[in-house]
């Protein structure tokens, strides 16, 4: 009676220590069924099974409905327990913010591009951006649990602010996400564009593709590192900074770091501005320079393929090391082929053979919206994190669950962040 007792408790532990990983990967999208969680979390099947009725009774993942098997029963379809639930996201630009409702799993709505003056600083943005969201959630209806912000630049996700933005003036150390939690009472999380992309791309990405490198290319270049499925960050949160990465090509151009030579001062949108300005064309910012691209320019069209081939040789020596399931190309730059013609030629010019047998390099699929759709991932995730804290492990592995009206409730969001 004893060893069926330790089995049992050992069981209800492993569920519990599941549960996190379970709500993770059922609100990306990742896996919609009990034998998909089995697959990606490596798990017994009856491990997962008891992790999943729990969370089933505690209202936040539901089953309905079936999808198709390639043999026995049909499976149950695992969704978030309210169909209702959404978050409020933006992706802020030097001018512009891409506004919308993000879905559990990836799907938008209500998208939309509105003027935002990021150069004004927090205090007289930030409030006009939130009105815009709030009407937002209002006319979506009932099920707001959280918001969210895609930023181009440095985010501490411990204290929720940015760090020395180089083109956020005024910016630097803003609390940002206690700003949106009071604000909206409920959970708000807040990255980098790169790794806002780099998470959308990947919730509406084939399961099997668990190792991939996102790279924003836009005024600036950043990446986004996805390990076994999830966001890498590194050890201080500055993983996927490739920007100043030095290249033989950058000579002595200086750089914002303070450097000399990088990537960035030879291959970002900033510097292509420069670049033909330096050789006599008319352009006054990056759009100048895909218009002149896109109708055939050769000077243009000659810039945008080197800094293509700049920037595909300091993304060989990572996809070498890193051997990913994938490249995806976002930001301005990638609207344009000559530079992903070119960013596809070095990498497969100069990475192993065995690391680019079954390489993805494309554009991302979300194009505009990967960033958006990212923010408000993380802003879910971490609505799911607070209501699955609240639970708490012990109910979880003892089974004894509160009810379930309480778990997703806003009142009182948790001032971390995910």
């Amino acid at each position: 009676m004893n060893e069926i007792s330790t089995e049992g408790s050992k069981a209800a532990k492993g569920a519990s220590a599941l549960a996190p990983r379970i709500l993770e990967l059922v609100a990306s999208g990742q896996a919609s069924s009990r034998a998909e969680l089995a697959g990606l979390l490596g798990a017994a099947a009856s491990t997962v099974s008891l992790a999943v009725s729990r969370l089933v009774e505690r209202g936040l993942i539901a089953e309905e409905g079936t999808q198709a098997s390639t043999g026995g029963r049909p499976r149950k379809v695992l969704r978030l327990g309210g169909t209702d639930e959404f978050a409020v996201a933006a992706d802020l630009g030097g001018r512009h913010a891409r506004v919308g409702v993000v879905l559990p799993g990836g799907g938008v709505a209500g998208v939309s591009t509105v003027p935002f003056a990021i150069d004004e600083g927090p205090e007289a943005a930030l409030p006009r951006l939130a009105e815009t969201l709030q009407a937002l959630a209002e006319d979506h209806g009932p099920g707001l649990r959280g918001v969210g912000l895609s930023l181009p630049g440095p985010v501490d996700v411990v204290s929720g602010s940015v760090v020395m933005p180089a083109r956020m003036p005024g910016w630097n150390r803003f609390p940002i996400i206690s700003w949106l939690q009071d604000r909206f009472g409920v959970p708000a999380a807040a990255d980098n564009d790169a790794n806002c992309m780099a998470v959308g791309e990947h919730t509406v990405r084939p399961a099997e593709h668990r190792q991939s490198i996102t790279v924003k290319i836009g005024s600036a270049i950043g990446a986004g590192v996805i390990a076994d499925g999830r966001l890498f960050r590194g050890a201080t949160g500055a993983a996927g900074e490739i920007t100043h990465i030095r290249v033989v090509g950058g000579a002595d151009t200086p750089c914002s770091c303070g450097n000399t030579g990088c990537l960035e001062t030879v291959a970002s949108g900033a510097a292509l501005v420069r670049i033909l300005r330096e050789r006599g064309a008319r352009v006054d910012r990056l759009e100048d320079v895909v218009r002149l691209a896109t109708h055939g320019d050769p000077e243009a069209t000659r810039a945008v393929r080197k800094a293509g081939d700049y920037l595909g040789q300091v993304l060989a020596a990572n996809v070498n090391f890193f051997n990913p399931d994938a490249v995806y190309l976002g930001g301005i730059l990638s609207t344009l082929e000559p530079f992903v013609a070119a960013v596809r030629s070095q990498l497969y010019e100069s990475c192993h053979p065995l690391v680019t047998e079954h390489l993805t390099i494309e554009r991302v699929s979300l194009s505009a919206d990967a960033g958006l759709v990212g923010a408000g991932q993380f802003a879910l995730q971490r609505a799911l994190a607070d209501a699955l804290r609240e639970v708490g492990r012990t109910d979880l592995a003892s089974g004894h669950l509160p009810s379930p009206a309480s778990p997703a409730s806003p009142a009182a969001p948790d001032p971390r962040t995910p």
